[in-house]
């Protein structure tokens, strides 16, 4: 398995199809560095391309899920675009420099498997961005969330504004956004930003590991198709997502997996479902 810097990869039990991703500065409070958006979409394909992985965790070692991205890394970004005197030869870089980053988030949304998010601690700025593009989210009680970037003066540019919306709802999410205000983990849950609150750290992880293995053992192709369905059709009107999801199973429905589940059903048995 290929080894990072920035994020770590752990398959907690050897037959489990749960893996859990770690963002791994904790010493940085698991901080976004210029080198996390080269390796996490990496990190990600390599788990979407893996037979053996059903459903993803992703988690932040340390106290924290994540503070956000690193000022010096933001601060050496900036550094470089502006070394040219030609503005549109430095917008534009800084164009691709930040298109970049954002397909390192949306490679959660690309990616074919379940990724629930687990948060503790502070998920500040960057951090929402990710969550935002999570599939599922827990949190813990302790947990914080600051949609920070105007309080750095930037816009935010990695999703948090396109996604949250469709979340949380329009109005709250630019109060959120607008005001940079720190939520609880209490308050997350009220908007809906995450489906539940564990008392502590341990328990979410409890909790969220008995749901993914839940998860895990449903039919590969169902999660997949559910997941690509529901992702596909936030832009789609009412009736071009029945379109979707109708020529979607005209090719998916007859699978061995359908089989599978029906004889399941009949014997009174679990399912057995073959790897992708």
């Amino acid at each position: 398995m290929e080894k990072y810097s920035s994020v770590e990869i752990i398959q907690e039990n050897p037959n489990s199809p749960v893996f859990t991703l770690y963002l791994n500065r904790p010493l940085h409070g698991n901080a976004l560095s210029i080198q996390f958006f080269q390796e996490f979409p990496k990190a990600i394909s390599h788990l979407d391309r893996n037979p053996n992985v059903a459903v993803i965790i992703l988690s932040g070692r340390g106290n924290h899920f994540c503070s956000g991205i690193d000022l010096k890394s933001l601060s050496s970004l900036t550094a470089d675009v502006q070394v040219s005197s030609d503005r549109g030869r430095s917008g534009e870089k800084l164009l691709g420099q930040i298109k970049v980053m954002q397909e390192a988030i949306t490679a959660i949304e690309r990616c074919r498997k379940p990724v629930i998010a687990c948060v503790h601690g502070a998920c500040i700025g960057g951090g929402v961005d990710i969550v935002s593009a999570c599939d599922v989210r827990y949190c813990t009680e302790d947990a914080l969330f600051s949609v920070k970037e105007v309080d750095v003066a930037i816009t935010a540019d990695l999703g948090s504004l396109q996604r949250l919306p469709a979340i949380v709802g329009y109005g709250n999410a630019m109060e959120l956004a607008l005001t940079a205000r720190t939520f609880s983990g209490s308050e997350a849950k009220s908007l809906g930003l995450v489906s539940k609150v564990f008392a502590c750290k341990a328990d979410m992880e409890a909790g969220v590991g008995a749901i993914a293995q839940g998860i895990g053992a449903k039919s590969p192709l169902a999660l997949i198709g559910t997941k690509r369905v529901m992702v596909n059709s936030r832009d789609l009107t009412l009736s071009q997502g029945l379109d979707y999801v109708a020529t979607w199973n005209s090719g998916m429905l007859f699978s061995n997996d359908l089989q599978e589940a029906v004889s399941a059903a009949l014997q009174k048995r679990k399912p057995s479902f073959s790897k992708l």
